[in-house]
């Protein structure tokens, strides 16, 4: 890694270290296609020929809007050896939010993967009547296919080192454009050297003999982008999920060693095993609910006694290595991030031998703050992980996490109010979340600076703290405590519809739908000494006193989520004013 300066040198080192004759592989129409590592460089080069030909330059812009898939990569790297950086588009951006960023960052070309986004960018440029030029992945009609660029480019003698030679580490990478739950997307300036830096010091978290990976969170986020890259240094084989509704069958097509994920997918997968738990009889279920048992209070490997992992082996060969097959029977590590993970999660997964690594770190820091290690002394549950050492990191005195370092951005676009908001005097970024410092250097988050919110007494909650520990019921499904200047917290709850209806078959209620029956006293007394269980170890102020069930679960695309499958707190507390403001008028 000593020769790679700029992102684009990884590939070289890859063609050094790791000739491949499967480099990524993407899923269509259920058939995997896949690169070797000769033939993804050469398109990644023709690409840039011809991209060269149609008049882009260093310093351009040119936007990507698509899903997941060996395509990605090529126009990324074609791009980045050139000096041009990507500017990623979410597909679930709203017009409005799209609009602005292809105005804003002054878009050059737009790649896109199909007729569906291609509908969405073509609304936009017609709107203002743009001259960009609009090439697809997929065959859409009246639209340029980028292979033609490919076709083309591969025709041409342009010698690209010339190129190359003028791109710095110092130089933009990337612009990001943050989802912004109210006003306008910041545009996050990445160069190769903050991301390079990162994917450097979290090298560690991959072991050599791991060399199949699967890719399913988005490439538009840069967590999954950055471990992607750290992928490419490993000379690891990347294989992308087609869509998330087959990803039990990618999973065991692929059989991954390692995949990232956001705690929401983890938690679905925990409940689907419970639930199978639940379905077993005699000595088989007892069985089960022993090894979860015991897996619920597994801590740390050195920590765990000679008798504790004599049972432990016991649970894994009869239960845990079930869970194993689940995921393609060759997995051993997870990274999970974008939010907090519950840590009986993590508790549970190790214990089946499954090491979840969870971390933590924002777009602005490229992402890696902190993160938990596969190494056995290396990991601390209930944190994100050991802080990075080329990073420094302090706590202010409001509690807020200050960090500083090569992977810090540069600036925001064309924005120097919200910079001088975010990066202070000394060159810390300020993270936004709260958090403490361990003596052996592991952080700890604790919530959100700006969702920390006062009650009318006076007294602070932190309603992250409180929703994780509520997600632990199988019966909640999505959960946000709100409570701000008012005398007790309440929270708005989605429940998981199909263990409901599951639960209500067993009590013999009738199910006609979700609007109906979040409106049963029984069903509405259920969650209630649900919260009222899950309660008991906060304080009194900040306990939830009472709730409201919504009928219809929070989505990116309904806007309630983001990408990163975070509540966008605003959002839902304008959507449901009314809803609130009932819980307190009595």
């Amino acid at each position: 890694m000593n020769k790679v300066k700029r992102i684009f040198d990884i590939l070289e080192h890859y063609k050094e270290q790791h000739k491949s004759s499967c480099i990524v592989a993407g899923k269509k129409d259920g058939v995997w296609v896949k690169y070797s590592s000769e033939e993804f460089l050469s398109h990644i080069d023709n690409l840039s020929k011809a991209l060269i030909a149609k008049g882009v330059q260093k310093g351009d812009r040119i936007a990507l809007m698509s899903g997941n898939r060996p395509e990605w990569n090529i126009v990324d790297y074609a791009c980045n050896q050139l000096g041009v950086a990507i500017v990623p588009l979410y597909p679930t951006l709203s017009p409005q939010d799209l609009s602005f960023i292809i105005n804003d960052a002054d878009i050059k070309l737009i790649f896109v993967s199909n007729d569906a986004l291609c509908e969405k960018i073509d609304y936009v440029i017609q709107e203002h009547q743009l001259k960009i030029e609009i090439f697809t992945f997929d065959d859409v009609p009246n639209k340029t296919n980028y292979n033609e660029l490919i076709e083309a480019g591969g025709q041409l003698s342009t010698e690209l080192q010339p190129y190359r030679d003028l791109v710095q580490r110092d130089d933009l990478l990337t612009l990001i454009y943050t989802s912004g739950t109210t006003g306008k997307p910041k545009g996050v300036c990445l160069t190769h050297g903050n991301i390079l830096s990162n994917v450097e010091a979290c090298e560690h978290l991959v072991p050599a003999h791991v060399k199949t990976a699967l890719s399913f969170l988005p490439l538009c986020h840069i967590f999954e982008r950055m471990v992607v890259y750290l992928y490419f240094t490993k000379g690891m084989q990347i294989h992308y999920a087609e869509t998330l509704d087959n990803i039990v069958v990618d999973i065991n097509e692929v059989k991954p060693q390692v995949f990232t994920t956001v705690p929401r997918v983890l938690e679905k997968v925990y409940d689907k095993v419970v639930e199978k738990g639940k379905n077993l009889t005699g000595i088989k279920k007892a069985l089960f609910f022993w090894s979860l048992d015991l897996g619920h209070v597994y801590q740390e490997p050195p920590k765990n006694s000679f008798f504790y992992n004599l049972k432990l082996g016991i649970a894994r060969k009869l239960v845990f290595s079930k869970w194993q097959e689940a995921l393609g029977g060759n997995i051993e590590l997870i990274i999970s991030g974008g939010a907090a993970l519950q840590e009986r999660l993590a508790r549970v997964f190790w214990a089946a031998g499954i090491k979840v690594l969870e971390g933590y770190g924002l777009t602005e820091t490229s992402p890696v703050i902190a993160v938990n290690s596969h190494v056995e002394t290396d990991v601390k549950f209930g944190t994100v992980g050991r802080i990075l050492k080329n990073l420094d990191v302090k706590i202010a005195e409001d509690g807020e996490i200050l960090v500083k370092g090569p992977s810090i951005m540069t600036h925001y676009y064309e924005n120097e109010e919200a910079t001088k908001e975010a990066i202070d005097a000394e060159g810390y970024f300020k993270t936004g979340d709260i958090g403490e410092i361990t003596p052996d250097n592991f952080l700890k988050i604790t919530d959100r600076k700006k969702e920390i919110f006062k009650t009318a007494g006076g007294k602070y909650v932190a309603p992250q703290v409180l929703e994780n520990k509520f997600m632990e019921s199988v019966v909640i499904g999505q959960i946000m405590v709100v409570g701000e200047n008012q005398r007790f917290p309440s929270a708005l709850i989605v429940p998981a519809f199909e263990e409901l209806k599951k639960w209500c078959t067993h009590k013999g209620i009738p199910y006609t739908s979700n609007e109906e029956i979040i409106k049963n006293p029984s069903v509405i007394d259920k969650f209630q000494r649900e919260v009222d269980r899950l309660n008991a170890d906060f304080g009194q102020w900040e306990k939830v006193k009472k709730i409201v069930l919504l009928p219809k679960e929070w989505t990116i695309d309904g806007g309630e989520l983001t990408p990163k499958l975070s509540l966008k707190r605003k959002v839902l507390l304008q959507r449901n004013e009314e809803v609130i403001n009932n819980i307190y008028k009595e």
